[in-house]
């Protein structure tokens, strides 16, 4: 005959036993009667013990195996017994008073053997689990689905192997970004945080301790690009004729680099050195090899280069990169500015790229990169402090092979994915379609925070790239809520569900979705003048 089991000792009572061990995943029995007993507990982790998500543990010898339900089914030769699958997430000491979980590590050195008993996990347990072990960490929420139990992020172990938030439109992603990003600036005000910012959206969440640079305020040297960047820019010819004009190019801008009295010293400059040229000079010379020619060869080429310079000079909205200003040698002062060195209670720099034209807003990205690994390359010798660079909308930037279009963007980014830890480089991809972006590059993000994702191809490409342990966690992707995320990897212990803090209002990114109703149903009084403030701001090309 059966005892029912009083809240409280609910968590000293098994609830099922080990059917089957299998290297990581395993199976066991869980008693219908015992879940529904727990199910009552006052504490929440008992309360939820054996469901899908929740975690039990198994007592081998004189320490305690955790791990994570990840599948249920009804047992058919019992009509009150519950198969489960589970992912042995570690392992840890058991206190001889009163049993709980301490010392907890990842992986697992003794098995369980078929018949060993299965408990539910108390809060208590997790409390020792998801405890910091002294690493320096910062805390964004609080871990599902007890209510006081503290989330944190292992500062190190997730920035030096590059980290990747996933989730759809709406989930509060951009949100959540903002407040790891503050916390990270909290926790280390002295750091040098670059992100790139598509739409505009983070100027307003980081005022207070951000660097906000756009096309009013960035002034990038054109003469900073290397010969691939100018090609991306400079040249319009396809096929063939591409490759001839590139070849025009490199020596007509190897001449113009030449010409500064830089070069003069130095003496062996590339086409891909960063030395300060005229734009008069780089036309000058195409004129000039174009007088050299036959009377039979053709012009064209040189045409099509000088033809598009003297355009890019003349269109107001490339000023931030072709304006006659920035021909001064202002190469340290532009990357002390941009990498906050030094910080200036301002760690971070937000590089606001919605207002660059669309058809060198890559290339813009690219030189911005390229400049995070060049410079911690060549600064080896230094021991120059490490960078993070965050680049939102990731996917756009590097596509995977069937998006892919050949740009420089998507090589540097895939390199800083895959050599940028040895110099002190992380990478943060902030993204809503991980399915579209290059496979290689998220599966060398070493922590990977996923919101909810509501596709499916996206779902099966993240459970690809996450652990093996984390399969379970993996299956509640599709009904997390708005501001819960699963985070497996580096960062964390054991792989979590969290709900996110709340974040001041003051230090949120601008992007709240409209309502369509409140604004639909408000008096229309002042459209008129807003029409043609808009189109002012439109014909101006300015914000």
């Amino acid at each position: 005959m059966r005892v029912s089991a009083d809240a409280g000792e609910n968590a000293s009572m098994p609830i099922g036993v080990v059917l089957e061990i299998a290297g990581s995943s395993s199976q066991i029995a869980l008693d219908l009667q015992r879940l529904n007993e727990c199910s009552e507990d006052a504490d929440p982790s008992v309360a939820l013990a054996g469901q899908v998500g929740s975690q039990i543990k198994i007592r081998v010898g004189d320490s305690w195996l955790l791990a994570s339900v990840r599948t249920q089914k009804k047992d058919a030769r019992n009509k009150d017994g519950i198969i489960a699958s589970i992912d042995f997430l570690g392992e840890g000491e058991q206190e001889k008073l009163t049993h709980r979980i301490h010392g907890f590590r990842r992986g697992v050195t003794r098995y369980p053997i078929p018949g060993a008993l299965v408990y539910p996990a108390t809060s208590a347990d997790l409390r020792q689990i998801y405890a910091s072990d002294g690493r320096s960490s910062v805390q964004i929420g609080t871990v599902f689905p007890t209510e006081d139990i503290r989330a944190g992020l292992y500062i190190d172990s997730m920035l030096g192997k590059h980290f990747a938030l996933l989730g759809s439109t709406g989930t509060g992603k951009s949100t959540a970004a903002a407040l790891i990003l503050h916390r990270i600036c909290d926790a280390a005000p002295n750091g040098h945080i670059l992100m790139i910012d598509p739409h505009g959206e983070y100027a307003h969440a980081f005022k207070g301790n951000g660097m906000l640079l756009d096309v009013s305020n960035l002034q990038m040297p054109y003469w900073l690009m290397n010969f691939e960047e100018h090609c991306e820019i400079l040249l319009t010819a396809t096929g063939n004729d591409r490759q001839v004009d590139a070849d025009i190019l490199a020596k007509c801008l190897l001449q113009a680099r030449a010409k500064n009295r830089l070069a003069e010293g130095m003496g062996k400059i590339t086409v891909d050195s960063p030395i300060p040229y005229l734009l008069s000079d780089l036309t000058n010379i195409l004129q000039t090899e174009m007088g050299k020619l036959e009377k039979a060869t053709s012009t064209a080429p040189y045409q099509r280069i000088r033809s598009k310079i003297d355009e890019l000079k003349a269109d107001p909205r490339y000023q931030f990169l072709f304006s006659g200003m920035l021909v001064g040698d202002t190469m340290a002062e532009f990357i002390a500015k941009i990498f906050r060195m030094p910080t200036e209670g301002k760690p971070i720099s937000i590089i606001d790229v919605s207002g660059v034209p669309s058809d060198v807003t890559s290339t813009v990205v690219a030189v911005l990169s390229r400049l995070v690994f060049d410079f911690a390359v060549w600064g080896r010798e230094e021991r120059t402090r490490p960078i993070l660079l965050v680049c939102e909308e990731a996917h756009r930037y590097v596509p995977n092979e069937k998006n892919a279009d050949g740009s420089s963007v998507g090589r540097i980014l895939s390199r800083i994915a895959k050599e940028g830890r040895k110099y002190g480089i992380s990478l943060g991809l902030i993204t809503q379609r991980p399915s579209d972006l290059a496979e290689g590059v998220l599966s060398q993000c070493g922590t990977i925070i996923s919101m909810r994702l509501n596709n499916d191809r996206d779902q099966s490409f993240v459970k690809a790239a996450m652990p093996e342990g984390a399969r379970g966690f993996l299956d509640s992707i599709p009904a997390l809520r708005n501001r819960e995320c699963i985070i497996c990897g580096e960062g964390v212990s054991i792989p979590i569900r969290v709900s996110f803090d709340d974040l001041d209002e003051m230090r949120r990114p601008a992007s709240e979705d409209p309502s369509f109703t409140e604004l639909w149903r408000a008096n229309g009084n002042g459209d008129e003048e807003a029409v043609f403030r808009t189109v002012s701001r439109w014909r101006a090309q300015g914000r």
